[in-house]
């Protein structure tokens, strides 16, 4: 472990320093650049999923459709939180949020789906959200001790897909089997 600076005009001035980075300073540890690049690939993910989530919300029918179009427009509502919360970290790390709709489903790693029946609906939101909770466990293990606050960004995110990935799994478990055929 690195021996902690006490010297506080020393930090005072190292923070005088390259202030127009505002909360990147010299004790940042992880490749910035490539950091930029992994939250606007995760932004673009969740823009996918709110997507993909609304458009099952105001397409879902049939008979278990009310419970399940409900779980849709809960989970469509926190995948925009999410996005937003990535947004709002990149630009903190002097970035820019990557909106572009012409590159969205190839930086995502989530696919969009335009299922119409329910099940296929639901398995295929259950997909991506594994997808998500391999792909922000992996980024969270990757920043470390590098940028933290990003690191808890992701593990904040990883927590809500987690809960997700059960309700749709509980969603299935609930349909009766000869309606999953």
């Amino acid at each position: 472990m690195a021996e902690f600076l006490t010297d506080i005009k020393t930090i005072r001035e190292r923070a005088r320093q390259q202030i127009e980075k505002g909360p990147v300073t010299d004790a940042y540890g992880a490749d910035l650049a490539r950091v930029l690049i992994v939250l606007n690939e995760a932004l673009a993910t969740e823009i996918v999923c709110t997507l993909r989530y609304k458009r099952h919300y105001y397409t879902a029918s049939g008979l278990y459709s009310e419970p399940v179009a409900a779980e849709f427009l809960e989970h469509a509502q926190q995948e925009q939180e999410h996005a937003d919360k990535l947004a709002q970290r990149i630009v903190q790390l002097g970035g820019e949020p990557d909106f572009d709709p012409d590159t969205l489903t190839s930086r995502s790693h989530a696919e969009y789906d335009a299922s119409t029946d329910l099940i296929e609906m639901i398995k295929e939101d259950l997909v991506a959200e594994r997808v998500a909770v391999a792909a922000y466990t992996e980024i969270a293990q990757w920043l470390g001790e590098g940028d933290p606050t990003t690191r808890r960004v992701f593990e904040e995110l990883l927590a809500q897909e987690e809960e997700h990935a059960d309700d749709l799994r509980g969603l299935l478990e609930r349909i009766p089997a000869d309606r999953q055929a």
